[in-house]
């Protein structure tokens, strides 16, 4: 048996047991091409529970492209405060104004050419929403199917991914987008990437050659991961006349155009020292961000500036402003607390 007819074999008993074991999660309800390029864009790269609400949110807000389309960037910005990755609200919005002008894209082609779409969200909307047969494999399908099959390829480059999706659309049945959640669902509960997978839950269990040899943690391969760069780097929430004071990034690079209470690197200290000369400190703490290439370690300055003092900064806005208009990357969370 080759490693379609295998494939083929494996969807009945995994549609099964996803329709017993799927969870109730907003974006499988009341389900449209835009909500679900709305859900699929939200999940990249973010947990599922980070998720929930931020979605029924988003969609209360803005429930079609139309209405996503003619809103303000910093509007849409806000609405997606805390699943980080600002781009792809940016890409998202830019998205909604092409389909507002020209329609929703039918094909995986027309969902493919949107701002922010990649392989993997195209296959992913197309399958689920449109009913046709495009695999979306991402790292978790990857991990499922290396499994699997006992795949010793790397999964890092475009090789696995065009192998494995490939390999997919030969097996698709009708039921295309249960067959594309349940590959989702099965990453997300039983072949998990962290720890051992829970292959007594496995529909798969009987099937699966890694488990079959005892090798499942032998899968997937992957290349040497590159080590993320170390940055340490000063915050100021300065408070003045019971403002705070905020500045917006430039507008290329990390968290690009968002907005961030002042900052500069540790080692460089032109700030701390003018806050420390100027202001009264009132507290300091550490915190850590980690991105994908990156981690922030952060020094934290909680100060209060006389009303005569002239801080270059972009606006001051008050507590309430903040929260209810400026996105504030979850980079600051930590200090977001010192807020009045």
């Amino acid at each position: 048996m080759d490693g379609r007819e295998e494939l083929r074999a494996a969807v009945p008993p995994l549609l099964e047991w996803f329709r017993r074991n799927k969870r109730d999660l907003p974006w499988r309800t009341q389900r449209t091409p835009y909500t679900a390029l709305v859900a699929e864009l939200m999940l990249q790269q973010t947990r599922v529970e980070a998720v929930k609400d931020r979605y029924n949110e988003f969609l209360r807000r803005f429930p079609t492209a139309e209405s996503l389309a003619e809103a303000d960037e910093e509007e849409v910005l806000k609405y997606w405060e805390g699943l980080g990755y600002y781009s792809r609200a940016r890409n998202l919005h830019a998205a909604a104004q092409i389909i507002a002008r020209e329609g929703f894209p039918q094909t995986w082609v027309g969902l493919r050419s949107l701002p922010g779409v990649g392989d993997y969200t195209a296959g992913a909307v197309a399958s689920i929403a449109l009913g046709l047969p495009t695999p979306a494999v991402d790292g978790n399908v990857l991990r499922i199917l290396t499994r699997f099959f006992a795949d010793g390829r790397k999964i890092d480059g475009q090789g696995a991914k065009t192998y494995f999706s490939a390999l997919l659309a030969e097996v698709y049945p009708p039921e295309t987008a249960d067959l594309t959640e349940a590959l989702m669902e099965l990453g997300a509960i039983v072949c998990v990437p962290n720890g051992p997978p829970a292959c007594g839950a496995c529909p798969w269990s009987g099937l699966c050659k890694a488990h079959l040899m005892g090798r499942e943690e032998d899968f997937p391969v992957r290349g040497e991961k590159r080590a993320r760069k170390r940055e340490e780097l000063d915050v100021f929430v300065l408070r003045r006349d019971g403002l705070y004071a905020l500045c917006k990034r430039p507008g290329k690079g990390l968290l690009a155009g968002l907005w961030e209470f002042p900052n500069e690197p540790s080692a460089e200290g032109k700030l701390r020292g003018w806050v420390l000369k100027n202001g009264d400190l009132l507290a300091t703490e550490r915190a850590k961000h980690v991105f994908t290439h990156v981690e922030w370690h952060m020094t934290g300055y909680l100060a209060t500036l006389p009303s005569a003092c002239a801080a270059e900064n972009d606006v001051w806005a008050s507590a309430e402003e903040i929260r209810s208009r400026y996105a504030i990357p979850s980079a600051f969370k930590a200090f977001m607390k010192w807020l009045e």
